[in-house]
């Protein structure tokens, strides 16, 4: 199976490229990068040495032995990249999050629903093992009813290169919560589907350029439950203190750091395995985007339904358009 890559200055882009390189499932077919300008900066790589670069996208897009394509440009090209892909009755491997445009991801649902065309958004802790345990464990009822979800996902400082990229609405109204803190967006909508009211918190802190919307956070109100999630540019080492807690009426998951994940459990009594009250259970820590390339080549072979609807991706994007304030 042949897969390609369209567009090069997402943040994912390089992590992308890698994977699909060192797959022993798929042929990298090869890039293409509409500005001359970033492929002689990021394209200077050595993630990108040896691979193919497509003198025109339609040289990449009319390719009949190219199955599927990375949309891995900026949050403000990668709906139109994302539509040329389905259009050309190609899948898409789209990254986070799915543009500001909420009618237009729509569209790009819709296009790919009639062309029985896969689409699967790079939210990448969908496969951390951590993650998929809570999932489970909150899917199945082990932990009760699920009242409250509380998450926190920051970086430090963002770099010039970083602010000479983003000029996608999100990014300049939405800042850090739309960048960002997405990732534990898409796991809040995976346990508890769409909130009924979501109230953002979106300040500039700190020494960042003044647009930025650097210290975030939002409340997403459930008819039985309340999601707290924050956000910020602020935070000394701040991939430590990365974390989701779960709390149900049977039990509760804490997962910190979220990379490598490690992962505490509450009962309220033994059960499956586990004992009554606190413990550390083993999660296996997993490279970022390896799985998600294998479930993206698994759906299209047919030999899995995708983990995630295309009904979910539009949830997702709502509420994360929601959660930043665009909405």
């Amino acid at each position: 199976m042949r897969l390609a890559q369209y567009g090069i200055s997402h943040d994912h882009a390089s992590g992308k490229a890698r994977v699909m390189k060192e797959s022993n499932e798929i042929e990298f077919a090869g890039v293409y990068e509409p500005s001359s300008d970033v492929r002689e900066s990021i394209g200077k790589s050595d993630i990108y040495d040896g691979v193919h670069w497509f003198e025109s996208k339609e040289e990449m897009l009319n390719d009949d032995s190219i199955i599927g394509i990375a949309a891995q440009g900026r949050v403000s090209q990668n709906l139109t990249f994302a539509r040329e892909i389905l259009e050309h009755g190609k899948h898409v491997w789209f990254d986070k999050p799915a543009g500001d445009n909420l009618d237009e991801f729509r569209e790009v649902l819709e296009l790919a629903k009639e062309n029985d065309l896969f689409v699967q958004l790079g939210y990448m802790f969908r496969y951390n093992a951590g993650f998929q345990f809570i999932l489970d464990w909150v899917n199945s009822g082990k932990l009760g009813d699920i009242f409250s979800v509380r998450g926190r996902i920051s970086s430090g400082p963002s770099n010039e290169s970083h602010w000479k990229r983003w000029d996608s609405l999100g990014e300049h109204s939405g800042g850090i919560m739309f960048i960002l803190a997405c990732h534990l967006t898409d796991i809040i909508v995976a346990l508890l589907g769409r909130p009924t009211y979501v109230t953002p918190f979106s300040r500039h802190d700190g020494n960042d350029v003044p647009w930025y919307r650097n210290n975030t956070a939002a409340v997403f109100e459930y008819p039985r439950a309340l999601a707290i999630l924050e956000s910020t540019s602020l935070e000394v080492d701040s991939g430590k203190a990365r974390r989701l807690e779960v709390y149900g009426t049977r039990g509760s998951a804490i997962l910190e750091p979220l990379e490598p994940p490690s992962l505490r459990l509450c009962l309220d009594t033994d059960r499956d395995g586990y004992v009554k009250g606190w413990q550390s259970v083993p999660v296996e820590p997993r490279p970022r985007y390896v799985e998600s390339l294998r479930a993206f080549v698994a759906d299209i072979r047919g030999e899995k339904t995708p983990d995630r609807s295309l009904e979910h991706e539009y949830i997702v994007q709502e509420t994360v358009l929601r959660a930043a304030g665009i909405m």
